[in-house]
């Protein structure tokens, strides 16, 4: 029987410390964040998740994104290279590079294996557990979308 997808029989993956991830590449520019990511967040800091909402977060169409910087394309927590708040990092930094939208293997091609120095590298990440940070990745969509409807009509 044919794999039904490419990545079936796994991908090697580990993380890098390259901080490229953590570099708006146009279209993949925000963070977005759930209640939980900010709520992770603010826990992580030390502070109320009303306080880490206003002074980390803007709205783009009613979802909650990390605040960006116009003159530098780095994530605010990214120092050195290195995520400062790795620990409280949101799903959709957990879930990288096993986001729905880049598991064709064209857009794996282009918009991961071009600048990701962590694919091929490391152990293999099995169909399961890929299919476990796919299933993490869109019911955070989800609550962002939800969320989103929900704040724009507040």
């Amino acid at each position: 029987m044919a794999n039904e997808n490419w990545w079936d029989e796994g991908v090697h993956f580990a993380c890098q410390g390259s901080g490229k991830c953590c570099t708006s590449h146009g279209e993949y520019g925000f963070v977005f964040l759930t209640k939980q990511d900010r709520q992770r967040f603010a826990k992580h800091l030390s502070i109320s998740t009303a306080e880490f909402t206003r002074k980390y977060c803007e709205k783009y169409h009613g979802a909650y994104h990390l605040i960006e910087d116009g003159k530098n394309p780095d994530c605010m927590f990214l120092k050195n290279k290195k995520c400062s708040v790795y620990e409280a990092r949101p799903t959709q930094c957990r879930t990288w590079p096993f986001w729905p939208e880049v598991m064709s293997a064209k857009a794996w091609k282009k918009d991961v294996l071009s600048f990701c120095p962590g694919v091929g590298k490391g152990r293999k990440i099995l169909k399961a557990e890929i299919e476990t940070n796919l299933a993490e990745q869109t019911k955070a969509e989800n609550q962002i979308i939800s969320e989103s409807r929900r704040n724009k009509s507040n």
